[in-house]
């Protein structure tokens, strides 16, 4: 279906790629994973022909077609949205435009052509082209008087799921998306799971969403030392194993046939979880055929994230009453919102609205005043927050080290070898740990701010958005780091997996109320009850 051959790339001294042989077959979903500047974007963009190789070959199968999610946001400004979906399929819009301009200049010489034409427009379902667009822009919750508006005057957000139906539209051969869910709520990223995990052709996907690759992928393909190598199973798969492969070759010890028949078990117990998943449908057999030779330890690096308490809080932690916040533009964000935080709680908390989420945060971290209504933390709280705009902590050209110091408490703390030992954790080692914190990437400015939050010793932690900028490695070691936390916990974020395996109770602030329940995020997000009171909430 899609190939690729003898692929390298090479900027400068850096090799990207080096003869890279690859081929994705029909049927298979692949997620593309690789560390930040592995080349996982580069990749994407040589495959889609919108960047050369420096040497080698991409392959398509002849009279297949092929669909790239466009990145850029503005691109299709001019057009209508229902167009800009049609556009999607480039071979039937060009026969349309054709036949449009042929019957605008109509004479006998051209009619002979427009026949032609219009044979091709049938074959290719083009008489429905306008019905099949609108219903994926229904799908993906873009109603209808929003369909012959230009894409210049819509919302933003509305443009991400107006370019991800251009991508779908017409049942492509071969899919590339490049961060699908960048800018979706759940619902659509449900619905978009759904859509792929039934879809019978190629895709190949980058994301940061573990939850999405392990709903869609039957196959990853990772990026690493200049190669792509696939291993069968979704993203939770490849990790699980390949660090069960990891530890078995740190066994010096242990007999092959045990390694051999550990590494097997392990294949079959994950295999009978897919087949129980209900993204399974019609991949269920995506590790019937793998070999116990396939799984191969990783060579990723990941952070050592490890969050401890100087003290244990009490039983009380947070009390909210009545509280209120409007925006700058005079719309209220929330408002009547009550709750009682408790020693055992693990919050996710949600709105439909991002800055209302942010607002709360800027409330209870005392760096913004309510509208209305109160707030205190309990006297054996000490409360560590991670912002989701953290450009105000780097201002200053110091390095990491001295960075880091300005938030330790004692002298011992202060010492270079004490601070070196938290950046160290979070990958900032030697040289690293001398960089100026003013010309950090947004992923290291993140990292820095957990090493800050493990120096703190917070025992409630509030996280506003906390995988922003973080890759996969980083986003995996932070999720685990949360489970073990034996503090309180305060988290809004869009990744499925974080909320769903971290918090016991969700909280959703609306501009009409509160909505508290203690239970699972995948619940929350399921129930019918739930769902019909957060409409009439938020209408």
């Amino acid at each position: 279906m899609l190939s690729v051959s003898n692929l390298s790339v090479q900027f400068g001294k850096r090799v990207l790629f080096d003869e890279v042989n690859v081929t994705f077959a029909h049927g298979n979903c692949y997620g593309i994973i690789g560390a930040n500047g592995a080349g996982k974007s580069t990749f994407m963009k040589i495959l889609s022909k919108k960047q050369d190789p420096t040497s080698g070959h991409v392959h398509l199968e002849p009279g297949k077609r092929m669909s790239v999610l466009e990145q850029n946001h503005n691109a299709c400004d001019d057009f209508p949205v229902l167009e800009t979906v049609v556009r999607g399929n480039k071979a039937l819009f060009g026969i349309k435009q054709e036949i449009d301009a042929l019957y605008a200049d109509y004479s006998d010489e051209n009619a002979d052509r427009i026949g032609e034409l219009q044979v091709q427009f049938e074959e290719m379902n083009g008489w429905n082209a306008d019905s099949e667009a609108a219903a994926l822009l229904s799908n993906l919750g873009i109603k209808e008087d929003l369909h012959y508006q230009l894409m210049a005057d819509i919302d933003p957000k509305m443009k991400v799921r107006v370019l991800l139906a251009q991508a779908l539209f017409g049942n492509p051969d071969v899919l590339i998306m490049d961060e699908p869910t960048n800018d979706l709520d759940y619902d659509t990223i449900s619905w978009l799971e759904d859509f792929l995990g039934n879809y019978e052709n190629t895709v190949l996907v980058v994301s940061h969403d573990r939850h999405f690759l392990d709903a869609v992928c039957t196959h990853i393909a990772d990026i690493d030392f200049g190669k792509i190598n696939l291993f069968s199973g979704n993203y939770t798969f490849w990790y699980e194993s390949s660090q069960l492969a990891a530890r078995q070759r740190a066994q010096q010890n242990k007999k092959a046939e045990e390694k051999a028949k550990e590494l097997q078990e392990f294949i079959q117990r994950f295999s009978a979880n897919v087949a129980k998943s209900k993204q399974a449908t019609s991949r269920k057999k995506m590790l019937d055929k793998l070999k116990v030779e396939d799984i191969k330890p990783s060579s990723r690096r990941y952070p050592a994230i490890i969050f401890e308490r100087e003290r244990e809080a009490g039983d009380q932690i947070l009390q909210v009453e009545g509280l209120k916040a409007i925006s700058e533009d005079g719309v209220v964000l929330f408002d009547k919102i009550d709750l009682n935080m408790v020693k055992t709680d693990k919050i996710a908390l949600i709105s439909r609205d991002a800055r209302a989420t942010t607002a709360f945060y800027q409330i209870i971290a005392g760096e913004v005043q309510a509208s209305a209504g109160t707030y205190s933390w309990g006297v054996t709280t000490t409360q560590s927050y991670l912002p989701v705009d953290n450009e105000l902590y780097f201002n200053e050209a110091v390095s990491l080290v001295d960075w880091l110091r300005q938030y330790a408490k004692t002298e011992e703390e202060r010492e270079e070898v004490h601070l070196r030992g938290f950046l160290g954790k979070m990958l900032f080692s030697g040289e690293e740990a001398l960089k100026k914190c003013n010309v950090l990437s947004g992923g290291e400015k993140v990292r820095c701010m957990l090493s800050r939050m493990m120096l703190l010793r917070a025992n409630v932690l509030m996280l506003d958005e906390p995988t922003n900028h973080l890759d996969l490695e980083s986003i995996t070691a932070f999720n685990n780091s949360l489970k073990q936390f034996k503090g309180n916990l305060l988290v809004t974020t869009h990744d499925h997996e974080f909320a769903n395996t971290v918090a016991n109770r969700i909280i959703e602030i609306t501009p009409k109320g509160v909505i508290d329940r203690y239970m699972s995020f995948d619940d929350y997000m399921e129930s019918k009850d739930i769902k019909t009171l957060r409409n009439s909430l938020y209408s």
